[in-house]
């Protein structure tokens, strides 16, 4: 039977209706650019790991728009080229991940979020190198975006060191540990317990390490390329020391599963991502009592003096003959690796791009 034109008002009346419903149940997804450096051949791929993650867990409310520069940081004119190409490429809200902080260049300040994840490169360039990289990569990023993030209170307090920045536009969002890493209990071996150490970079404090275990009776196991003059300094002391490098993420879990202890002793950290990892696999953790580390360790770790060979030799022994203390590091360290879960950090991002997309 046909309808009548009143009867047609009213169906169509109904279904627009239900069709406004609809949509307005459907949860607006923010538009986000997230900005990634290009990853080299070789090295950490930490930060495309965290955000990898952190849009996973945002999947259902941020409308994720992934871009990674055309060129890796190298020379003055691949980066101007980045720089620019960024600004093509922009949404609602802006996000530098880290380590490429000079695209914040020719974006829009008020849509743009960068995450610092340490200040480590001012220590190793100096004179007129120095000044352009802080230039570009602290005082016209930092003074630019609507908010910075910092990865720890340690790296937030460096940013406003460096460059006077309001406290108030730095937001202290913390890293994550990865659901791979749990629980993987071991039985200690006190007759030769494996040392598990992370990183060969100037600030990884190795020589002091090498000098620290000289007549232990341990192994110690390097994730990172040894050169000659580090394996000369480990053979002069005596130790008995293997090591990998370039390897898989499986692997380096792996590594950590098979070790007795991590020595941690660096002179610098913007975060110190290892203490966590061990945290999660039940691993005593002896690490620094500066920079980043007691901040992130919190009461799960042995906090030593990296500069003192001694305290970092006795910070070791304690962890070795004391079987109870080992046992209270390992308890805490479940509980702090708590702090850092993805779905709790992934939130504190979320809020602050809506904080941006409505302002």
């Amino acid at each position: 039977m046909a309808l009548s034109y009143k009867d047609m008002l009213v169906e169509l009346e109904n279904k627009t209706g239900y069709m406004e419903q609809a949509a307005s149940e459907k949860p607006f997804k923010i538009p986000v650019s997230f900005f990634h450096r290009k990853p080299r051949a070789v090295g950490t791929f930490s930060i495309e790991f965290i955000f990898s993650e952190i849009r996973k867990r945002l999947d259902d409310v941020v409308e994720s728009n992934t871009q990674f520069s055309t060129y890796q940081s190298n020379g003055i004119w691949k980066r101007i080229y980045n720089a620019v190409e960024a600004s093509f490429r922009q949404s609602t809200v802006n996000h530098i991940t880290g380590d490429v902080n000079y695209l914040a260049l020719f974006l829009n300040g008020k849509k743009t979020i960068l995450t610092i994840h340490d200040c480590y490169f001012l220590y190793w360039v100096s004179g007129m190198t120095r000044k352009l990289f802080k230039k570009l990569w602290l005082d016209i990023p930092v003074n630019k975006c609507k908010y910075i993030v910092a990865v720890s209170e340690a790296t937030k307090s460096e940013i406003i060191k460096f460059t006077d920045c309001p406290p108030e536009k730095i937001r202290v969002i913390y890293s994550i540990v990865s659901d791979n890493y749990q629980p993987s209990p071991k039985q200690f071996n006190i007759d030769k317990p494996n040392i598990l150490h992370i990183g060969t970079a100037p600030n990884k404090n190795f020589e002091r390490l090498a000098e620290a275990i000289k007549g232990l009776n341990c192994k110690l196991t390097v994730i990172g390329k040894l050169d000659k003059e580090k394996t000369t300094l480990l053979e002069k002391n005596g130790v008995d020391f293997s090591f990998v490098y370039n390897i898989s993420d499986g692997e380096v879990l792996e590594q950590y599963r098979q070790c007795d202890l991590l020595c941690f002793t660096s002179v610098y950290e913007g975060f110190g991502m290892p203490i966590i990892e061990a945290n999660a696999v039940g691993r005593p953790v002896l690490t620094s009592n500066i920079s980043s580390m007691p901040e992130v360790a919190g009461d799960a770790a042995c906090l030593v003096d990296p500069y003192n060979v001694e305290a970092i030799r006795a910070g070791l022994l304690k962890i070795i003959n004391d079987k109870d203390y080992r046992q209270q590091l390992i308890g805490n360290g479940y509980e702090n690796r708590k702090r850092f879960d993805i779905d709790k950090i992934a939130d504190q991002y979320y809020q602050l791009y809506k904080e941006v997309s409505e302002a």
